[in-house]
């Protein structure tokens, strides 16, 4: 079991740092990033005028994402009832006051916590539509009721704390449930089920492959998988295929979508698994969603990995290092019956 400070840590700060490496180069294809960068693509987390190495939404909703969570759980332990995708669905609601949305008035109650006075996560960071669109509407979908067709990375870049909190039966439906607020294409939500399987697989001590094999059989096990099964298993055999990393990500796609975003992730994983630094300079260094697929693959290999093998320069340099290190330990402990928790986590 892996239910320590080093992975969970690793798993939040590993997806941040693979977010911020990407987001440069998130908009531009192969070409334009080597033109810029050099043949080798981007190497390094770019600093901003901050002297910090900026998040984007994937991270930022991330975050929000574990703060639902823990809400939700002293929500249920002290009215002994909750339905967490509610709970998690109102901090989606926060998150999109940071965005500049107005607070909506019958809403007001839910403008709390420690999060909101973060003054770095007022920053809109090319947030993605549907996400915004779905939550404007204040409509949340289910995996029962969709709120739309969209299959779009936005589920799957922000569920990795579920796969944290979660025991491994729960990851799946959980996260699922989460994306399914904003996203009602099958493989919207099934790769964030999966994503938080995976992670929770690890989390309990499996290596990469025999876990995503695991995350495999889960799959299986919920209807219209079919599209996300298969195209992790493409990134199994690229993995092992000799093929080069340009040749067998192109082949998967370029991660706008939940199941292409997580394919090239564990492809990128797998190829190197013991290398944090190699493997997100893999993830982000293609035509695509660049920082959502690094993100993953941080989220992916800080859990395998940990804190102390993930470059320490990097975790300095990322933006919120000292909150999402919070928010990890946070998911650790789960609950404390105490002053501060409380007032981090309001249970309203």
């Amino acid at each position: 079991m892996k239910k320590n400070q080093e992975f969970y840590r690793g798993c939040l700060i590993g997806g941040a740092i693979g977010d911020a490496l990407g987001l440069p180069v998130e908009f531009l294809d192969l070409e334009e990033i080597i033109e810029r960068y050099g043949p080798n693509g981007i190497q390094d987390l770019q600093l901003s005028s901050s002297g910090k190495s900026l998040i984007t939404d994937d991270t930022q909703m991330t975050l929000f994402t574990a703060e639902g969570i823990l809400r939700a759980e002293n929500r249920g332990r002290s009215k002994g009832i909750c339905h967490p995708p509610s709970v998690v669905e109102f901090a989606y609601q926060r998150w999109l006051l940071t965005q500049g949305n107005t607070r909506f008035e019958d809403y007001e109650w839910i403008y709390n916590g420690w999060l909101l006075e973060l003054k770095e996560l007022h920053a809109r960071r090319a947030p993605g539509h549907t996400c915004l669109s779905a939550l404007i509407s204040r409509k949340p979908g289910s995996i029962e009721e969709h709120v739309n067709n969209s299959k779009g990375c936005g589920g799957v870049m922000r569920v990795a704390p579920a796969g944290l909190f979660y025991s491994k039966s729960e990851a799946f439906h959980m996260a699922a449930e989460f994306a399914s607020l904003t996203h009602g294409h099958p493989s919207g939500y099934l790769s964030a089920g999966a994503l938080s399987y995976l992670i929770a697989s690890i989390i309990e001590g499996h290596d990469i492959e025999t876990a995503v094999k695991n995350t495999l059989i889960e799959l299986k096990n919920h209807k219209k998988h079919e599209e996300c099964t298969l195209i992790l298993m493409k990134a199994m055999e690229l993995a092992k295929s000799g093929s080069s990393n340009i040749k067998a990500i192109t082949q998967l796609g370029e991660g706008w979508v939940g199941e292409e975003a997580l394919a090239i992730s564990i492809y990128c994983a797998l190829k190197y698994q013991d290398d944090f630094k190699k493997a997100i300079i893999t993830a982000v260094n293609h035509s695509g969603d660049s920082d959502s697929t690094g993100a993953i693959t941080g989220n992916i290999l800080g859990a395998y990995l940990g804190l102390s093998d993930i470059p320490s320069d990097w975790i300095e340099k990322v933006e919120l290092s000292e909150s999402i290190l919070q928010l990890a330990d946070d998911l650790l402990i789960k609950y404390q019956d105490t002053e501060e928790w409380w007032k981090r986590y309001p249970g309203s």
